[in-house]
């Protein structure tokens, strides 16, 4: 069986920490480095539910997208929320490694991930990381539809082909409009709205769209937006990232088992839809 450190340096080719965003958080937060490591469980998010998932499975490292602590913090005492994870990952001999920004830009990345949990055809990344001279990196992905349809049949594709949340997905644009291109990226997406008018695509899918940045992005061109819950539009890194660690293990010989969590993280447990009065088919007075 490998060493963490081992398995660890394999990730870091896969999502060097050098490329992640100066204000994140990424690499190893809790792990002996000369630990035996046998089982790896992959999750978006680093939850007690996660961790405790971990534990009943007996994996000895966990891999997150997001960090546990992005702010920093001056204690781990149990008693709270991020230090109860902390003591459950030490007393269970549990590992717990984070790739986050570093995993958002790589090739391939979370976008490649969501582009291809939607069977679209991914023709470069939506914002090219200069550094990159094949010009694969990057941030967000352009993608293309093997035949037109409806922006109302591609919202049901989302619909279908992400994992259910309690938010479903959120639509603006004609229902009819036809789309062929497309720009997709996991997680928080309106920041990207100039780069996504550039591309002159048909739909973007993204997540966390705020009122004011889609409102104005509505207004300034016919550009139609998808909205889904954000750890639906990350998930799908997971199975990816779980399958390169496969790749690895198969090439080294270190009999890796891999396994993706399954539970629905996203903090969002319900959805009530609007109800619209017969005496009051507009705004409240």
């Amino acid at each position: 069986m490998p060493r963490l450190s081992e398995v660890i340096a394999a990730l870091d080719v896969l999502w060097p920490p050098s490329r992640a965003e100066e204000w994140d958080a990424v690499g190893t937060v809790c792990g002996d480095p000369d630990a035996e490591i046998s089982r790896v469980l992959f999750a978006v998010d680093p939850v007690q539910e996660i961790i405790d998932e971990a534990v009943k499975l007996g994996a000895d490292l966990v891999v997150t997208h997001h960090p546990l602590y992005l702010r920093g913090t001056t204690t781990v005492e149990a008693g709270t929320v991020k230090g109860r994870v902390v003591h459950t990952l030490i007393k269970n001999d549990i590992a717990l490694h984070v790739a986050h920004t570093n995993a958002d830009t790589a090739d391939p990345g979370v976008s490649d991930a969501l582009a291809g949990a939607l069977d679209l055809r991914i023709t470069g990344p939506l914002v090219p990381d200069p550094t990159d001279p094949e010009g694969r990196r990057g941030l967000g992905r352009i993608c293309e539809l093997d035949h037109p349809e409806t922006l109302r049949e591609f919202a049901a594709r989302a619909a279908a082909w992400l994992p259910d949340t309690a938010q479903g997905i959120r639509v603006a644009g004609d229902p009819d409009a036809p789309i062929r291109t497309v720009a997709v990226s996991g997680g928080s997406g309106d920041s990207l709205f100039e780069h996504v008018r550039a591309a002159g695509v048909d739909v973007f899918l993204t997540s966390d769209l705020r009122h004011h940045p889609a409102s104005e992005a509505r207004g300034q061109s016919p550009l139609a937006l998808v909205d889904a819950a954000h750890w639906a539009t990350e998930w799908p890194w997971c199975e990816q990232a779980a399958a390169q660690l496969d790749a690895i293990s198969e090439r080294h010989g270190w009999g890796l088992r891999t396994h993706v969590s399954r539970t629905v993280t996203d903090p969002w447990t319900a959805h009530a839809p609007s109800v619209t009065s017969p005496s009051n088919p507009g705004a409240p007075n």
